[in-house]
């Protein structure tokens, strides 16, 4: 179904009682859809309403008119749930999803108070630059500098354009500009000093073998996370919720106390 949202046509699946006191959010990854909760929703339905967002520039929801920053998407999921008459909702969220939900319930002014939160494989922690990294990217700004030249673009036109593009992430590669521009900004904000302000119970899931948002984040966050506790999935990887759906849908029936 369609809501239509500050001008942004949002698709998104609100299912089971919508007059049940317990609900849930599900946010979904950079780059993903909700059609990957499918499973999740199949399944926690039968004991609560459950809703899950295409957040703006993703699935069926349009993109933004412009490039988001991490607020945005806060400000965003704060209005939708206004909208769906959804109030303090448990949350969860998959790496990008996990990021919006990070600054959502921190900061001075949060706009989520949920009962629990779920973080699995989440983003939030930028990580740190290896010399090689750090020449390269210093190569790329000499380069992409020298290219933005009037005589250079005039000679080669879409050498910066292809630069990036070889640069970039696959994420990156796929994006339109305004959501590339987007995910500039949002990879490039670090959420690690937030982490500690989460007073919420924080169930982590992660797999062993992420290579996207790695291991040792959620081990950080369990760490700064005051109440948290962290299951690690072995054999998976940065989708660890459906691929090793068995081991995380036991411990989400055990964690939200359905049978």
């Amino acid at each position: 179904m369609f809501i239509n949202i500050d001008g942004l046509n949002i698709n998104y699946i609100d299912s089971g009682d919508k007059n049940s006191e317990n609900a849930i959010l599900l946010l979904h990854g950079w780059g993903s859809n909700i059609t990957l909760f499918q499973k999740m929703i199949d399944m926690l339905s039968p004991y609560m309403r459950v809703v899950a967002p295409d957040m703006p520039g993703f699935g069926e929801s349009d993109e933004p008119n412009e490039p988001w920053n991490v607020d945005n998407y806060v400000w965003f999921i704060e209005k939708f749930c206004k909208t769906v008459s959804l109030e303090n909702p448990i949350v969860l969220g998959h790496s990008f999803g996990g990021r919006v939900i990070i600054k959502s319930v921190t900061g001075d002014k949060p706009t989520m108070n949920p009962p629990k939160i779920i973080l699995t494989d989440s983003a939030g922690i930028k990580p740190k630059q290896s010399l090689k990294s750090k020449v390269n990217t210093k190569m790329y700004k000499m380069g992409r500098s020298v290219m933005s030249t009037a005589p250079m673009k005039k000679l080669f036109p879409d050498a910066v354009e292809n630069m990036r593009n070889k640069r970039g992430s696959a994420d990156y590669r796929a994006a339109s500009p305004v959501m590339r521009a987007t995910l500039v900004n949002v990879v490039n904000e670090d959420l690690t000093h937030l982490l500690s302000e989460i007073k919420q119970s924080t169930l982590l899931v992660w797999g062993d073998k992420d290579d996207a948002t790695p291991l040792s984040d959620g081990q950080l966050m369990e760490k700064l996370i005051p109440d948290s506790g962290l299951v690690v999935i072995e054999g998976t990887g940065h989708y660890a919720f459906l691929e090793g759906w068995y081991t995380f849908s036991r411990v989400l029936a055990s964690y939200l106390e359905i049978k």
